[in-house]
């Protein structure tokens, strides 16, 4: 491997093409050509947005593009999951509510921090303005465990966990009368999925009870919204076999006995044919590859990413 690989995402510095699109009645996609997406949720009253941009500075672009649709008040906001890249935006809604599941709650209260550093660390062009970020973490008003169910008006938006896959705390939005779906990171679409606090044995089912719904339209964590049944069925299905594939393959080496380095090269060198075009997948691979051998091997639940664990596992890895 060469030595000059920059970590993470530090190199990634090219500017990406917003999108503000709507994909069903009451819901849009907000998509940057692979960067972190939102959903929004423009009901009777008021506004939902799920995940929320890496800083308010970045939020406010995403304001921008609701007011330009609609004056409603933007009254909800939902964390699908913990990760800061998707959090730390969350002030500049001002929202009366910040939603998500127990679970993840949790896990901002035991690992908030340590991923706060990590994250800032690792995507530098995701933390434009990063000093616009308050102090301290993106706390919930509001938990829920299983289901929850919000009405904007007449319109029904279930928050939904339908089991563990990108982290424990997993939320979808469901809106159950036009068929859309925001998945958060639990599905990607040309973007290599990050599964440093996954669940890989449970991913995939956690997708089959996605497909379950028959979404119409879904807005992915990154990658463009998917606006017909046979689109989110491919966004569905890459996502699965992707996951499925690494954790093969780890398991193939855990199994003759190999060490996380050998694994991790066979690994890459195995999925790059099929996966290497993905946004980010150089980044995510060490850290997909280490939770996964972590999980075959000894470590049921994610363990902690701190600042210090990724530059110690990137130089093992790709040193």
């Amino acid at each position: 491997m060469s030595t000059t690989k920059k970590f993470a995402s530090q190199a990634d510095l090219e500017e990406k093409k917003v999108t503000f699109s709507q994909i069903s009645e009451h819901a849009w996609a907000y998509t940057a050509e692979g960067d972190p997406n939102t959903g929004v949720i423009i009901g009777d009253d008021a506004v939902l947005v799920a995940d929320t941009q890496a800083t308010p500075a970045m939020a406010a672009d995403v304001i921008r593009r609701i007011r330009e649709v609609t004056d409603k008040p933007i009254k909800y906001v939902v964390l699908t999951h913990y990760h800061a890249v998707r959090v730390l935006g969350a002030s500049a809604f001002q929202p009366e509510q910040i939603l998500a599941s127990q679970d993840t709650y949790d896990l901002i209260v035991e690992r908030g921090e340590f991923d706060k550093a990590s994250e800032i660390g690792r995507f530098p062009r995701l933390f434009r303005n990063v000093e616009t970020v308050p102090d301290g973490l993106t706390w919930p008003t509001m938990t829920f465990t299983g289901k929850m169910t919000l009405w904007l008006g007449q319109v029904e938006v279930q928050l939904l966990q339908l089991g563990r896959g990108h982290t424990k705390g997993d939320t979808v939005v469901w809106l159950p009368q036009e068929r859309a779906l925001l998945s958060g990171d639990l599905v990607e679409f040309g973007a290599t999925p990050y599964a440093g606090d996954a669940y890989f044995k449970d991913w995939p089912k956690t997708l089959d009870n996605l497909a379950a719904l028959k979404p119409a339209a879904l807005v992915p964590g990154r990658g463009a919204a998917l606006t017909t049944p046979e689109s989110v069925a491919r966004g569905l299905a890459e996502t699965r076999d992707f996951i499925s594939d690494v954790y093969a393959s780890v398991e193939r080496g855990v199994g003759a006995g190999h060490d996380l380095n050998r694994v991790y090269r066979d690994t890459i060198e195995a999925l790059r044919p099929k996966y290497g075009q993905w946004v980010i997948f150089d980044h995510c691979m060490p850290f997909d590859v280490t939770r996964c051998y972590d999980e075959v091997t000894r470590y049921p639940d994610p363990r902690i990413w701190t600042a210090e664990r990724d530059i110690e596992m990137w130089k093992t890895l790709e040193g």
